[in-house]
């Protein structure tokens, strides 16, 4: 290889691992943030300069190998770590935790985009929606026999009663209590699943999109619109339960996260050290005419 060349695969750890250590300095941010997921870079080799390629044997000659000098290494991917975190008690009858697989399903009004999330701090508004913190609302199923895939939203309480309280059990069934006695199952929250969840795109405020943005939220993750014929219902074809009264933290494991920090600096040192000695061998060559 080029002394040029050297000062390139110096210069490309330098940009890729810088890369790894935003990687890693976001999960630390985010080690509080509710159901985040932590990342992590992966590096593969960049082309690398053949100087000879392989061929057969023959009747007269060996094979001969091939010989190549890689030009330096470049960020392959960023993987989502997907596993869940832990599930925190909090008391609020509205905040849901997912024990096992799945996402809740949100959808903007305004602008009718579709999410997918695992953070359940939602609340009831004004109108009755079931909503998270910026307002976007919780899908499930209602209707007559919750058979209409739609908005979450309390019921009308019979009347002469008034609605006294509302839970939300494992199978996703909003119930809800009136002063007479009685209480009726007005919805039903659904969960998704995606064959490929590294194939959402993360917008922040801990929501997932589809690559596809003309298309329904995971339309690129491998799946399906949801349905109220049980396909989607918690507890079932591989979704976790509703946990109430919990919501899930981050999977960040600060231990992994310090030792990969120290192990992704000392990389970028050393390739800040191959970009310096390359400097010194290029002054020497320029240097060698006047010696």
């Amino acid at each position: 290889m080029s002394l040029i060349g050297t000062m390139g695969s110096g210069v490309s750890a330098l940009r890729t691992f810088m890369k790894g250590l935003e990687v890693i300095g976001n999960n630390i941010a985010n080690v509080n943030t509710t159901s985040y997921k932590a990342s992590q870079a992966k590096y593969t080799d960049s082309f690398s300069n053949i100087l000879q390629r392989s061929a057969p044997s023959s009747a007269t000659a060996s094979n001969t190998p091939s010989a190549g000098i890689g030009t330096g290494v470049k960020l392959s991917g960023v993987a989502t770590n997907f596993s869940q975190g832990s599930l925190a008690s909090t008391g609020r009858e509205t905040d849901l935790g997912i024990s096992g697989n799945g996402f809740f399903h949100v959808k903007n009004i305004v602008d009718g985009m579709e999410y997918a999330t695992r953070a359940g701090d939602f609340r009831w508004d004004d109108q009755g929606f079931l909503v998270n913190p910026a307002g976007l609302r919780v899908q499930g199923a209602g209707g007559t026999g919750l058979t209409t895939v739609g908005d979450v939203q309390l019921g009308t309480a019979p009347t002469g009663t008034q609605r006294q309280s509302v839970t939300i059990d494992r199978a996703g069934n909003v119930v809800e209590f009136y002063s007479d006695g009685t209480s009726a199952t007005t919805n039903r929250l659904l969960l998704q699943q995606f064959n490929d969840p590294s194939a959402l795109v993360n917008e922040g405020g801990n929501l997932y999109s589809s690559l596809l943005a003309a298309g329904p939220v995971g339309s690129a993750a491998g799946t399906a619109d949801l349905d109220a014929t049980g396909t989607n219902d918690p507890g079932t074809n591989g979704l976790g339960n509703i946990q109430s009264g919990t919501l899930e933290l981050s999977n960040v494991d600060l231990t992994d996260q310090f030792s990969n920090l120290i192990t992704t600096q000392r990389s970028f040192q050393a390739g800040s050290r191959l970009v310096t000695v390359s400097d010194t061998v290029l002054e020497d060559i320029v240097n060698l005419k006047s010696r």
